[in-house]
């Protein structure tokens, strides 16, 4: 990533950030992309929904909705959604995905929520954690607007595969940043992820008071099969990204702790 020349650092670290990740120059590429192919629309979300069971009457806050894919699946199965995205034009797409069957907010996850404490039964949060740098304060958040007995239901990058990106292979034990070039439609984009261990994710969650209730490495649907043979041998073999289940513990009232 080339660095602005001849200018502060911090303004030179400010003009990089806001280049990198901006889902408003490619929404549309994205979500088509995202929509019908193997490892967003027959792997991550079918993985996400098997975790989150019966969700009916749930009241759900996906946090980083994005075009709105996994809200509009939440909604079919009779949850009360409300969605959260830090990109104006994928929130614009699930307005017009979603119509009025899900209040949607422009949020970035590094802010404070809108939201009383409480206001959720759960939480969904599909492959967004690995954009942050700093878990506390969003996981804190996210604890906050969840009621006693809430979850939190997570997907991020596997870290064994985040770790194999770059060559020379990075520490696996230090949390690092890693900058690619995601092309969609001929447009190449710049993106920064963030990797960190397993078991710094783990202490975040607990830190912030949550109870790891799963970790999951789920199969690709069966009827991908057919339609990606070769992709999917590869998917069902090979680790790709990790999920969580992680729970509110319940107030002292209800508990037997």
């Amino acid at each position: 990533m080339e660095r602005v020349t001849d200018a502060p650092e911090g303004l030179a670290r400010s003009a990089e950030q806001a280049r990198v990740n901006d889902y408003d120059r490619f929404a549309e590429a994205y979500a088509a992309e995202n929509e019908e192919n193997l490892v967003n629309a027959y792997y991550e979300r079918p993985g996400m929904l098997a975790l989150a069971g019966d969700v009916a009457d749930r009241r759900i806050l996906d946090a980083g909705c994005g075009s709105g894919a996994l809200s509009a699946a939440l909604r079919d199965r009779g949850a009360v959604v409300t969605g959260i995205d830090a990109s104006a034009g994928m929130l614009a797409l699930a307005k017009r995905r979603l119509g009025d069957d899900a209040t949607l907010h422009l949020v970035d996850l590094s802010d404070p929520l809108p939201f009383a404490d409480g206001a959720f039964d759960d939480v969904v949060a599909s492959l967004v954690l690995h954009y942050l740098e700093d878990w506390r304060p969003v996981l804190a958040e996210l604890r906050r607007v969840l009621r006693p007995g809430g979850r939190l239901i997570a997907s991020v990058d596997h870290p064994f595969v985040a770790y194999t990106i770059q060559d020379p292979r990075p520490d696996y034990f230090a949390t690092t940043s890693y900058t690619f070039d995601w092309t969609f439609n001929g447009q190449s984009v710049p993106m920064r992820f963030w990797r960190r261990p397993l078991h710094v994710m783990t202490d975040a969650f607990t830190t912030a008071g949550f109870r790891l209730s799963a970790i999951s490495e789920p199969q690709p649907d069966p009827a991908a099969r057919e339609l990606f043979p070769d992709g999917f041998h590869a998917l069902s073999t090979k680790t790709c990204f990790l999920f969580f289940v992680l729970e509110v513990p319940p107030s002292a009232a209800g508990s037997d702790e």
